[in-house]
């Protein structure tokens, strides 16, 4: 959740904390409760940092400006160890003279052993985190050594858990080090100037060649180089790649929220997903798998691992793909996966969904599926972070960056990308019970023009938004793929909005929620199309009738044409006609309208909600 921001730049250069500030109000998204900053100047190395949001810090370096610089870095903390404060703000210092400063992101689980060797030694602490631990291990290592990639080397085996770790020392300008451990770093190649961040967001604005660095690997820069050794000291190499989008795609371009910006980018999230992935005559061609196509023939089941909204994605790709291949496919809240003793072997498929592809949780379920011998396939927005890299295989979705907490275009990126693995899958095994894999590719490839149709519609939910803004409870419902879509606004709401909500399968209702229908309750219904299997149409329609019945509000969430909604429906917001398996990637785009828009009545920030973050990278 933290963010990080390291640069070194020219030997004549001063902009090394306009660099660094400008990366960690890039990070912001990621959430954090205080920042800071530490240079190396001629006088030697100097710090400042505050609890708080970062104005907090920009205000303290203007009562107490910092001399000039070519070499430094930042951070925003998320509290972990030791609450929100300004003495367990990160940088932490630490060698003779308290020459060294080092930010940190993850948790060291092993610190209070070394916490405690260290103070019988005589150290003294002045903070609450387990970073300061490591300030004082890499200080006390470079006097001993007097290099600072030496330092590190030195002191990243001792330490357990996930972390990236960035250091500074008085006594080596132009020299950052950085160390990464099941927690995210990337490069920053500049011209005469190298940059180091948690993503490609810190530097964006500077540099688009990025490098990608693996599993337990240690990185040096300086302004005209870069290094790289693994945690066995052994020299190491990282991947470089092109950063295909600017600093404007992080930036707002006009909206108000990054959250409407990025619900208004889906029509393009959608196609660029399903992009150059399919031949001329329809052929699906995923290559990027690097699973043998015998490999995915034998495949007998397939586990979903992943939490909150890429969860609901995962629930989706279940009604999807067990109807086009006919594989047992489960869904697993990835923290719980760990510890339910899965039945996995060789022939399972274990598909981790993670916008960050830094989600702890969901890499940690990762490595135990390989760990019992199971195939690993990750769907994520991000190049180059640590789940794909842990994973046999990746499908990436091109949604772009998404900056809000709250995710909405990589949902249904994640959608899209799981409907093409589907889809793929029962080409491999040369049938489909759901349809030709061509024909529902064609209309795949509808689906970004439909979902633009339905952002156009939106007035009439923003005015409900707006009316709405004291309602203190909203229920959802829906049958089969509308069920995860219920599951989803309802999570919405929660998150931005901070009112009650919950989303039930419809056919529950009689099974105890209808007990909390009164009069004016508001009741979103996802409605599928009516010539869904099994009379699911009718059935929901009977659904709305029951709660309309005992004085419910019903909003109706219907395909254009369906009539039989009318007469018990309070509001009916239409959708273009679709394929059902296909419904969910428009019908989730009203509930994401209605949340933003009534979180913004009510005066909240979308973008920043309390006590959320946007990568979650501890467990």
């Amino acid at each position: 959740m933290c963010g990080i921001v390291g640069y070194v730049g020219p030997q004549m250069g001063s902009k090394a904390l306009g660099v660094v500030l400008e990366g960690l109000a890039r990070l912001e998204y990621r959430g954090y409760d205080s920042a800071g900053v530490a240079l190396v100047t001629a006088d030697g190395l100097q710090t400042e940092k505050r609890a708080g949001k970062l104005e907090n810090l920009r205000s303290a370096l203007d009562s107490h400006p910092m001399e000039e610089s070519r070499t430094g870095i930042g951070h925003t903390r998320w509290a972990t160890h030791g609450g929100p404060t300004d003495g367990n703000a990160h940088p932490h210092r630490g060698g003779e003279g308290d020459r060294l400063a080092l930010i940190h992101n993850g948790i060291i689980e092993n610190f209070h052993s070394l916490k405690k060797a260290l103070l019988a030694e005589g150290v003294e602490f002045v903070s609450e985190t387990d970073t300061e631990v490591a300030a004082k291990l890499v200080g006390r290592e470079y006097d001993k050594l007097g290099d600072l990639t030496a330092a590190m080397l030195a002191v990243v085996n001792q330490l357990q858990g996930a972390f990236t770790l960035l250091a500074v020392h008085a006594d080596s300008p132009g020299v950052v080090v950085g160390a990464r451990r099941n927690s995210p770093l990337v490069v920053g190649l500049g011209d005469g100037e190298n940059f180091l961040g948690s993503d490609v967001a810190a530097f964006i604005g500077h540099t688009r060649h990025a490098l990608e660095l693996g599993q337990d690997q240690i990185v040096t820069i300086t302004p005209d180089s870069y290094s790289v050794i693994g945690f066995d000291g052994a020299p190491a190499q990282g991947k470089a790649y092109e950063v295909t989008w600017d600093a404007s795609a992080a930036e707002k371009g006009g909206y108000s929220t990054f959250m409407e910006k990025e619900i208004d980018e889906q029509p393009h999230a959608v196609g660029d997903t399903l992009l150059g992935r399919t031949k001329d005559d329809g052929e699906l061609v995923l290559d990027e798998l690097r699973i043998s196509e015998d490999q995915l023939r034998n495949v007998d089941r397939i586990t979903f691992v992943a939490c909150g909204t890429a969860a609901y994605s995962a629930l989706v790709a279940k009604y999807a793909i067990e109807h086009w291949t006919r594989i047992p496919v489960e869904v697993s809240l990835a923290h719980e996966f760990r510890y339910c003793d899965p039945i996995v072997d060789e022939r399972t498929l274990v598909v981790s969904v993670s916008q960050s592809g830094e989600t702890m949780d969901t890499l940690m379920a990762v490595k135990h599926a390989k760990e019992l011998g199971a195939l690993t396939l990750s769907i994520c927005n991000t190049h180059g972070s640590t789940i794909p890299r842990e994973s046999d295989a990746v499908l990436y979705t091109h949604a772009g960056p998404e900056v809000a907490v709250a995710s909405t275009k990589a949902f249904l990126a994640q959608i899209t990308a799981a409907y093409l693995l589907g889809l793929y899958l029962a080409q491999l095994r040369g049938e489909t019970f759901g349809g030709d894999p061509k024909e529902l590719m064609t209309e795949l490839r509808e689906m970004p023009e439909k979902v633009q149709e339905v952002l156009d519609r939106m007035d009439r939910v923003v005015e409900m938004a707006n009316f709405m803004a004291d309602t203190r409870s909203v229920l959802f419902l829906g049958r089969h793929v509308g069920f995860p879509i219920a599951l989803e606004g309802a999570l919405k709401l929660k998150e931005i909005a901070y009112i009650h909500a919950e989303g039930f399968a419809a056919g529950e209702l009689k099974h105890g929620p209808i007990a909390l229908i009164e009069p004016g309750q508001p009741v979103f219904i996802i409605v599928p199309a009516p010539e869904s299997p099994h009379d699911l149409h009718k059935k929901v329609v009977s659904n709305i009738q029951e709660i309309r019945a005992r004085g419910a509000r019903t909003l109706v969430i219907a395909h254009d044409g369906d009539e039989d909604v009318v007469p018990f429906a309070n509001e009916v917001i239409r959708v273009p006609h679709c394929s059902p398996m296909l419904a969910p990637l428009l019908t989730v785009v009203p509930l994401q309208v209605f949340a933003l828009h009534l979180a913004l009545a009510k005066g909240l920030d979308p973008d920043q909600p309390r006590n959320l973050a946007k990568s979650v990278t501890v467990e």
